[in-house]
């Protein structure tokens, strides 16, 4: 009876640290945007060019004296950015202060 008692304890250790491996992430969709190609990652995330980011953004608004709205598509680690950030760091802007930095966010798309 202990025998059984001691092999059945092994089995539920062994059991419960081989249950407790991380899990690989891994890509689950790759998109080729017209200025980079990123992927949606099994855990919700989104990687381009090495780096990993929280939200992909679609940002919306017309431009001054522009007949037709625009859309930028950005990966960010930041959760909202407006209309006017992301024009001016589409490089539009001549200010460098205007501009995200790589583990902030990037363009990966800008839709017709």
């Amino acid at each position: 009876m202990k025998k059984i008692l001691i092999l059945l304890l092994c089995l539920l250790l062994t059991a419960s640290i081989t249950g407790c491996g991380t899990q690989s992430i891994k890509p689950i969709d790759t998109i080729e945007g017209n200025m980079k190609t990123y992927s949606e990652m099994s855990d919700g995330t989104w990687q381009c060019d090495g780096h990993i980011y929280k939200y992909r953004l679609e940002i919306s608004g017309r431009l001054s004296n522009a007949v037709k709205d625009s859309t930028y598509i950005y990966l960010s680690n930041i959760e909202d950015i407006t209309f006017e950030q992301a024009w001016k760091a589409s490089g539009l802007s001549s200010n460098m202060d205007d501009y995200f930095d790589i583990d902030e966010a990037v363009l990966v798309e800008l839709p017709d």
